[in-house]
């Protein structure tokens, strides 16, 4: 079976990173396309032997993409066609029906009730998703949370497969060494309460509940932040107008598996690489941590950003699937959040220590003071954390593209 996935970037984020880690475990010969930034996650899957074509794509309306990408698809001979992401979803779909594949599946990583992938969720921007849609064969939804939001959109039941995002749990795995190596690293004292926060630094994550929840706490308590975004600015000038100084780590991008950079270093221009404007609160921790992430294969990375931490909090309240709280609880740690379709979805007993909060910044403090007091409890890998292996994931998305290749009768 030939396989044609088609997404819109390939830098570091969680829908790249899912596609990457997938592709490991599919028993189909797959080649990707990304319509825009080969970043990291393209490099990658390059060295992992791969065949990764860039597109270039220069906005959401280079409508000579479309021929591009058609007589690709033609020439690669594939039996199924498989887009990510919104603008890949649009352009992909419309590319393979041009080309002569029917099997067309599309997977919804990232929608929200009020936003998809950052955007709002405009009445047009709804029209033009379900005109796309209805050129494929079947929406992958990564959980019942979006399954239900796409019925409710009006795509019909009989087209919708909940296919859960997946991880690799022994990959994160507590372990001890890379707690306190990282700590060292970080200029995280050995005793200190840390508290982490992963994902993209945009609004919608709301990172700032977590800045404003650790003021409310003892000087012991620290915060590490890891993740990349336009609000890291307001974020640090939030962090300063706290007084929280060197309580808080800025990390920015982090490579998921041990041995790789980020290549963050390969996507700038070299001198802002370099150089940071005086006064943006960058302190001698997380300036070190984040030029090891850009370039150092021995920087930290998330399994081992995830040992160093205490806990794991996530204020965001709308999330597709939650997948750093499974990867959390993967590394034994106890979290807090505010939404997270991919432990609501289990019966109470196997969600292990997940915490339901409010996001707001006193919720949150409430629930970290409650654990810094009673004490963290013994790192073990949560049950949720198998329930979602990428193993798992993706003999299910195999018996899609089966059912789909298969003649009706």
């Amino acid at each position: 079976m030939r396989v044609l996935h088609v997404i819109t970037g390939l830098g570091t984020g969680g829908a790249e990173q899912q596609l990457r880690l997938l592709l490991r475990h599919l028993p189909a010969a797959c080649d990707v396309v990304t319509l825009t930034n080969p970043g990291a996650v393209a490099r990658q899957l390059t060295a992992e032997g791969f065949r990764v074509t860039h597109l270039g794509m220069s906005g959401n309306r280079d409508l000579t993409a479309l021929p591009r990408l058609t007589k690709l698809i033609r020439a690669g001979r594939y039996d199924v066609v498989h887009t990510h992401l919104y603008r890949a979803c649009l352009y992909g779909r419309i590319a393979a029906r041009l080309a002569g594949v029917r099997a067309v599946v599309a997977t919804e990583h990232s929608l929200g009730e009020s936003q998809m992938e950052g955007r709002p969720l405009t009445r047009g921007v709804r029209a033009l998703y379900l005109t796309g849609e209805r050129l494929g064969r079947v929406t992958v939804a990564v959980s019942p949370a979006v399954a239900a939001r796409l019925h409710q959109w009006g795509v019909p039941r009989q087209r919708i497969h909940v296919v859960a995002n997946g991880i690799d749990a022994d990959r994160f795995r507590y372990d001890t060494r890379a707690r306190a190596a990282t700590r060292r690293l970080l200029d995280l004292p050995d005793d200190a309460f840390v508290v982490g926060g992963v994902g993209r630094l945009v609004p919608g994550k709301r990172f700032d509940v977590l800045l404003r929840a650790v003021a409310q706490l003892p000087h012991e308590v620290r915060l590490l932040l890891v993740g990349a975004g336009p609000e890291e600015d307001e974020l640090r000038t939030l962090a300063r107008r706290l007084r929280l100084g060197d309580r808080v780590r800025f990390v920015g991008e982090v490579c998921h598996d041990r041995g790789e950079s980020t290549g963050a270093a390969h996507d700038q221009d070299e001198d802002t690489a370099r150089a940071e404007p005086p006064g943006t609160g960058h302190d001698q921790g997380d300036e070190r941590a984040q030029r090891a992430a850009r370039s150092d294969p021995a920087a930290p990375d998330l399994p081992s950003l995830l040992s160093a931490m205490d806990v794991l909090a996530s204020p965001s309240p709308e999330e597709a699937f939650g997948l750093a709280l499974v990867e959390g609880l993967a590394s034994g740690l106890p979290v807090f959040y505010a939404d997270c379709p991919a432990i609501e979805a289990l019966p109470a007993q196997d969600r292990g220590p997940a915490v339901p909060c409010a996001s707001d910044p006193d919720a949150f403090a409430r629930s970290l003071y409650a654990l810094l007091t009673d004490g963290v409890p013994p790192r073990e890998t949560a049950a949720v954390a198998h329930h979602y292996s990428v193993t798992r994931s993706a003999t299910r998305l195999m018996h899609v593209y089966e059912r789909l290749l298969t003649p009706q009768t």
